[in-house]
């Protein structure tokens, strides 16, 4: 995990929802090298406790949910820019991550599982229904935990994605997360572009640096249970072949933790290609997805025509005695 770059607010145009003053908030921020914190005005007393998931579309009864976990950093509006590309039954839902966007009036989690285990006690509140997970960097932890949970739970996801990221037994390390308020302010002012006036603001610095140590920790301490039985749903994992954090062979490990279907797919593209020029990716999530869900559906129909077949021929055998 690096820290970001800080840049003028977006126009209320681009933001999610209307976002009431007095206090600013982080509500976009990525890893090394292209991070972006982006700053909104939010209102404390209304965004406390505001839970985990997010409703990008209002798709009602959707085949499917794929539900979107941000890099380092990063929050739910990361994700609206997939909305458009995504087929009508896919509703599209991402994680807000205490201390970021707008619960940042919280504070920030203590450990990936405590996450995991906070989003997955967060679904089952949404009822009966069919969900992916698809993290990307970070977030791809934050995603496989959450799969973990679900399928601990007897509630398996329909699959889970994964995008520029380690496999989670080769993550994590790293102690910059034990340096000065200064040593990680000055290495956020050391990746330019970060605007005086923002930089030098007392107020400003004291807001961000802990979410930004708490991201930072997160992903230096990350260790998964080395018991963890391996996950039995599918499993995909995305590579972009110019991202300079991780390699094909590192996204290649991801097989570790798949006991059933696991591949890979690689595109051009840097490490925050899944935002800039998301196309393919978006396209073969859809695909895979609903092809998931169809066989599911499929599965289920030839189950309950197998069980009305069963009780015709009992009812038959008991009207012949």
């Amino acid at each position: 995990m690096c820290p970001p770059r800080l840049r003028h607010p977006q126009t209320r145009s681009d933001r999610p929802e209307a976002a009431p003053s007095p206090d600013r908030a982080l509500k976009v921020c990525g890893e090394w090298p292209r991070a972006v914190v982006t700053l909104v005005r939010v209102n404390r007393a209304r965004t406390r406790d505001r839970g985990w998931v997010r409703a990008i579309t209002s798709r009602e009864d959707p085949a499917v949910r794929l539900l979107c976990f941000p890099h380092s950093g990063g929050s739910a509006v990361t994700f609206r820019g997939w909305a458009a590309a995504l087929p009508e039954d896919i509703g599209l839902f991402a994680v807000q991550y205490p201390g970021h966007g707008d619960r940042i009036a919280e504070d920030p989690a203590g450990g990936v599982a405590e996450m995991a285990s906070g989003v997955a006690a967060e679904l089952r509140t949404l009822g009966p229904a069919d969900w992916a997970l698809f993290g990307h960097s970070f977030g791809s932890l934050v995603a496989y935990e959450t799969a973990r949970v679900l399928q601990d739970d007897g509630r398996s996801a329909r699959a889970l994605f994964v995008s520029g990221a380690r496999a989670p037994r080769h993550a994590g390390g790293g102690t910059t997360h034990h340096g000065s308020d200064d040593d990680l302010w000055s290495a956020v002012r050391e990746l330019g572009g970060i605007e005086p006036e923002l930089a030098d603001d007392p107020d400003l610095r004291e807001l961000l640096l802990p979410v930004l140590r708490s991201d930072i920790a997160l992903h230096e301490t990350y260790a998964p249970d080395p018991d963890a039985l391996p996950l039995t749903v599918p499993v995909r994992a995305y590579h972009f072949t110019e991202d300079p954090l991780v390699d094909a062979e590192a996204v290649a490990r991801w097989a570790s933790v798949a006991r059933g279907e696991f591949s890979t797919r690689s595109w051009p593209g840097g490490h925050f290609a899944f935002a800039e020029n998301p196309t393919e990716l978006i396209a073969d999530i859809s695909e895979m997805t609903v092809r998931l869900a169809s066989r599911a559906d499929n599965a289920k129909h030839a189950e309950h025509a197998e069980h009305a077949e069963h009780a015709e021929h009992a009812n038959n055998t008991a009207a012949a005695r």
